[in-house]
């Protein structure tokens, strides 16, 4: 609006800063209470999930995970399954985010079926890595947010392939690579990594040698090990008899390693 004098009114030239923006107007007049805050969002508690590996040895692959659960500095869990079962011959293990990381595994799990029974046949490889990989894309809005982060870990037992035995790792964004002999996710997993790297390296035999007993033995023992520097990674609790839980993949199938074998594979190991 012009005045007689073509000077615009103040009313209306504050509004036409102001752009209809009814909380500008708050925040202008004093009115509006706001709390700043890390990547401008809410703390949003979140449970997280650590320490996976996978490691390819004489029988199969073998992937595992410790127990524990955390949200920020509270141990939320100390019982928490961490490596799924997706079909019969893949394995998913999840590190970070666990509710979107459950979410996840349980999807692609749904998605395998889905194709199974439609297509009346198995996923390729290639579908199994890159459908996980699209579901880790999905998630890259929360992701942007601060939240809802997941980094995991994909085995498979490919039957139609010379080296059937397959390890691949991701991060946040979906892209994948495959291991050629090991690999870890998580706040332990770079304690894990350098366990596995000096076993496979320096150890009394290579990883692929190792048979279905001493390939557990290492696991348990890089996990345990991992606990020790990072206090999100359950390792073994002695007290409390809980145990990684550890999965071995070949032709068979998956097969989840007893509570029982893992104590008695651990306490050898630690008497050794």
């Amino acid at each position: 609006m012009l005045r007689e004098n073509g000077s615009k009114d103040a009313w209306t030239e504050s509004s036409a800063a102001e752009t209809g923006d009814f909380v500008n107007v708050l925040r202008r007049q004093g009115m509006l209470r706001e709390e700043e805050y890390p990547q401008g969002r809410l703390p949003v508690p979140e449970t997280q999930g650590t320490t996976i590996l996978a490691f390819k040895f004489a029988d199969g692959v073998l992937v595992a995970g410790d127990r524990r659960a955390t949200a920020g500095n509270i141990v939320m869990y100390d019982r928490t399954d961490k490596v799924f079962e997706v079909d019969r011959h893949s394995v998913m293990a999840i590190a970070g985010s666990f509710g979107t990381a459950w979410e996840t595994a349980r999807t692609l799990q749904h998605s395998f079926q889905f194709y199974r029974r439609s297509q009346l046949q198995e996923m390729s490889l290639e579908g199994k890595v890159r459908a996980l990989a699209k579901l880790l894309r999905d998630n890259l809005g929360m992701v942007l947010q601060g939240v809802g982060v997941v980094v995991p870990l994909f085995a498979t037992y490919d039957t139609a392939s010379s080296d059937p035995a397959k390890v691949f790792f991701y991060d946040a964004m979906g892209a994948h690579f495959e291991a050629t002999d090991f690999a870890a996710s998580g706040s332990g997993g770079p304690a894990v990594r350098s366990i596995l790297y000096y076993e496979n390296a320096w150890g009394p035999r290579p990883l692929r040698q190792l048979d279905q007993k001493g390939a557990i033995t290492v696991a348990l023992r890089a996990l345990d090990t991992a606990a020790e520097a990072d206090t999100a990674t359950g390792g073994v609790d002695r007290l409390g008899k809980i145990f990684p839980i550890v999965k071995i993949l070949n032709e068979a199938g998956v097969t989840t390693v007893p509570h029982d074998e893992l104590a008695a594979l651990f306490q050898t190991g630690a008497s050794a």
